[in-house]
């Protein structure tokens, strides 16, 4: 957690000279302007900093480092150019009615104070609906990257996944859990390398039946 605390399939944003994939949910029409990150303003920014910190930009060593890192903020950013909820929009009518639960999803994203990573395991579960349907394992993980690959909070992130199953999967209960070490406070500030931040949010039966919850907890920490 901060100080206060890709598209959504995994891998690399597709980036080309200027800008990233454009967010295609922000608007139906396919003319209009969409938000995209400018990878040569990246660029010119980061060149800004070493300037700041009295480095030579233009030395060997980081001749080329500017859209290097313009290049690996794009694809910590690529979660900003898609709408993560799409991904559950698989599903599939299998009459289940119990707790699914994938556990110790590895998640990194950007803690949008200082922009540097944090990084750790996200926890999900749901109990279908009276309909049963459910969506496929990999899109659980997928959701996590969409959220994660952003700017961000940890409490925001453990909150949007949760309610983006509410939204899509209309559960019946839903539980999400994140355990992470933020490097804003591990490589800087209060310096306490290895120290986690666990949140939770907690929708529907699971947060209104204590045997429910504590059968979820349960099964995320292994006892």
């Amino acid at each position: 957690m901060a100080d206060d605390a890709g598209p959504a399939d995994a891998g690399p944003a597709r980036v080309a000279s200027t800008h990233a994939v454009s967010n295609s949910s922000v608007t139906a029409d396919p003319t209009a302007q969409v938000p995209q990150f400018d990878l040569d303003r990246a660029a010119a920014a980061v060149r800004e900093l070493l300037l700041a910190a009295g480095e030579d930009p233009d030395r060997e060593g980081l001749r080329q480092t500017p859209m290097r890192v313009a290049r690996a903020y794009a694809e910590a950013f690529s979660g900003l150019y898609a709408d993560p909820d799409d991904v559950l929009s698989t599903q599939f009518d299998e009459g289940h009615a119990e707790l699914i639960l994938m556990r110790d999803i590895e998640l990194y994203s950007m803690c949008e104070h200082h922009l540097v990573p944090f990084f750790g395991k996200a926890h999900v579960g749901y109990i279908p609906g009276r309909d049963g349907r459910v969506t496929g394992l990999s899109k659980l993980a997928r959701l996590v990257d969409g959220y994660a690959h952003r700017p961000q909070v940890q409490e925001r992130l453990t909150s949007q996944i949760a309610d983006a199953l509410v939204r899509k999967l209309r559960p019946a209960g839903a539980i999400v859990v994140i355990e992470a070490e933020h490097l804003c406070m591990s490589m800087r500030g209060v310096r306490k390398p290895g120290a986690t931040t666990t949140t939770s949010a907690v929708r529907g039966i699971i947060r209104s039946q204590a045997a429910t919850r504590s059968e979820a907890m349960s099964l995320i920490t292994g006892r």
